[in-house]
């Protein structure tokens, strides 16, 4: 396939995604260093946008045969997890009521933000990172898969936990606080340095000085 910016990958809604994905994965990676009122409504204001520019991606084909190169590995997944845990703290776990398995179950399902925030990030960082390799098939299928995993998995996690935080940020009252006995994190602890994101903002420029 020749370059092509009349192609669905360059279109306006595309562009207008990765800019909202983007900064929703510098937030998840930078959570230790804000506040947790601050991430908490940072998050209610990103998952929206989030949502709402991903139905409106341009429907696409894909090109190779196979699933494409995934980025994203079980450490960086843990290490977001972590962070967003620590940062939640009690806050994290909520009643799920959209969840098949409350068909078969007495008790109720217990979900936690980290966990989907964890798996969104995984989705939208692999899409950025074929996004930035700045071919036109890798980007072509790249979006095709993060089409399908909006529907299948990612976007079901978006909107369960806006309405978690929904009901935090309407119930204040059920904020706690949560440091440690030292006031950090446990993820200052976790070694990154081979993380997907630590390498990929070495390599893009992104790295703070």
């Amino acid at each position: 396939m020749e370059e092509n910016f009349e192609h669905q990958v360059y279109d306006k809604n595309t562009i207008e995604f990765v800019t909202i994905a983007n900064e929703f994965c510098l937030l998840l990676e930078s959570c230790s260093k804000i506040s947790k009122m601050d991430f908490i409504d940072r998050s209610q204001k990103l998952l929206p946008l989030l949502y709402l520019k991903a139905t409106l991606l341009p429907k696409v084909e894909n090109e190779f045969e196979g699933e494409i190169e995934k980025f994203v590995g079980e450490g960086d997944w843990e290490y977001i997890r972590t962070a967003v845990i620590e940062k939640m703290g009690p806050n994290d776990e909520y009643l799920e009521v959209f969840d098949d398995g409350m068909r078969d179950s007495d008790e109720p399902i217990v979900a936690s933000i980290s966990e989907n925030f964890a798996d969104i990030y995984q989705d939208l960082k692999d899409f950025l990172t074929s996004y930035r390799i700045a071919s036109v098939e890798i980007m072509n299928d790249a979006l095709w898969d993060l089409n399908n995993n909006f529907y299948q998995y990612w976007g079901q996690a978006v909107v369960n936990s806006l309405r978690a935080i929904h009901y935090l940020l309407a119930h204040p009252e059920k904020l706690e606080d949560n440091f440690d006995e030292h006031g950090s994190s446990s993820t200052d602890k976790l070694d990154m340095s081979q993380s997907i994101f630590s390498q990929r903002q070495q390599q893009w420029g992104n790295k703070e000085d």
